[in-house]
């Protein structure tokens, strides 16, 4: 199994650590046409409204292309990327997830922290920086994971959002999911 994580920036490299780790080749994603060779992709943190720019409209449009066909996991930033619906302040996103996100809702880098949450029933360390949170979830995306009574990671078909760091944790369950679900193909929507 062949899985991309976009480098353009943010910890893109404890993801492929994470993800080599658990036995699957890396690819980072530098450039746009790195998308073709790949099974599913990693969007990690960072920032938003930089990946956009680094990205460019060429970028956009093929990254676009592959949420739709392709197994795609978001953290943080990444989550923002795949929602339909980005606030505070609005921006474009893929549209991958039929979800609202609000970008910086838990607060400023001074209020980030380590929370325990549930995969599922099972405890879950999570690491919240900047992190955004989802406000609407829209039919058919599933709450995978949650902190109290907030969804933090959903799914829809192949498309998977975290509003967390996974990479920054010693749990590798979240990334594990992942994988299982590029390697059982549930390409259903």
């Amino acid at each position: 199994m062949k899985i991309g994580v976009l480098a353009l920036q943010g910890d893109f490299d404890a993801h492929r650590r994470r993800i080599e780790e658990l036995g699957a080749e890396v690819v980072l994603v530098k450039k746009p046409e790195q998308l073709d060779g790949i099974d599913g992709l990693v969007i990690p943190g960072g920032e938003s409204s930089t990946f956009l720019k680094l990205l460019g409209e060429e970028g956009f449009a093929k990254l676009r292309d592959y949420v739709r066909v392709k197994p795609v996991f978001g953290t943080c930033a990444g989550a923002i990327l795949l929602a339909a619906e980005v606030e505070n302040p609005k921006q474009a996103g893929l549209g991958a997830l039929d979800i609202t996100i609000r970008r910086n809702a838990y607060g400023r880098q001074l209020d980030s922290s380590i929370r325990e949450g549930h995969l599922g029933k099972d405890p879950i360390e999570m690491v919240f920086i900047r992190a955004p949170k989802i406000e609407r979830i829209g039919e058919g995306v599933e709450v995978v994971a949650t902190e109290g009574c907030d969804p933090v990671m959903v799914r829809k078909g192949k498309t998977l959002a975290a509003t967390f760091h996974p990479e920054l944790s010693d749990d590798p369950k979240v990334h594990q999911y992942f994988l299982d679900l590029v390697a059982n193909g549930r390409h259903a929507r």
